[in-house]
């Protein structure tokens, strides 16, 4: 594994052919209160870009945000609720061309209700990954080895977690619905950015 840090943005030559997988780590779960530290993409090779941000600061990353909207190229996320919105709110990023692997694993693993990644790349995967500096300060304008470790890890594995969902949503005759779920996501999350996170806007009350 592979690690290189870019502090603000993606350098202008860093590009991703066919996919991109990508996460987020913030300062917390509300995403209109807790600032956007961390952004990470890998291209399934072994290579992790991890885009550090200054939370003090005005939000501009356009090569990034370039990436994130060419729809040529597939973004994988794991819960890609939680990390379109944070990088729509913080970066204005209008993302489309969408899989996660968190909705593909509800659609295909049935007999269980363990969808982390840590339970994915367990299962799947034969890899145990820790989360032991999930909760730690993302902020810090210096990330520890431990810190670096662990968002790099989040990115590493999605794509052959992906290649393995794929296979499964194909048996069972699900990949329609998984891509229809995906193509809804962005609207979902303007739902979510509006307020009506929960109770569901389609319930009956």
């Amino acid at each position: 594994m592979q690690i290189i840090i870019h502090k603000g943005d993606l350098p202008s030559d860093v590009s991703f052919k066919n996919s991109v997988a990508v996460d987020t780590e913030t300062l917390g779960l509300n995403i209109k209160r807790d600032a956007l530290c961390l952004a990470q993409l890998s291209g399934g090779d072994g290579v992790c870009h991890l885009v550090q941000f200054d939370v003090t600061k005005p939000y501009k990353a356009p090569n990034l945000k370039k990436i994130l909207e060419d729809k040529k190229v597939v973004k994988i996320f794991h819960y890609a609720r939680f990390d379109i919105a944070v990088l729509k709110h913080y970066l204005g990023a209008e993302i489309s061309s969408i899989y996660c692997t968190k909705i593909a694993s509800k659609l295909v693993r049935t007999y269980t209700d363990r969808h982390g990644l840590k339970d994915l790349c367990s299962s799947i995967l034969d890899v145990e990954i820790s989360k032991e500096v999930r909760t730690s300060d993302w902020s810090s304008s210096e990330l520890t080895e431990s810190q670096k470790k662990y968002a790099a890890t989040d990115v590493l594995y999605l794509h052959q977690i992906k290649d393995e969902l794929d296979k499964s949503l194909l048996k069972v005759k699900r990949m329609h619905t998984a891509k229809a779920c995906f193509d809804f996501l962005p609207t979902l999350i303007d739902l979510d950015l509006m307020g009506w996170d929960g109770p569901s806007i389609f319930a009956h009350r």
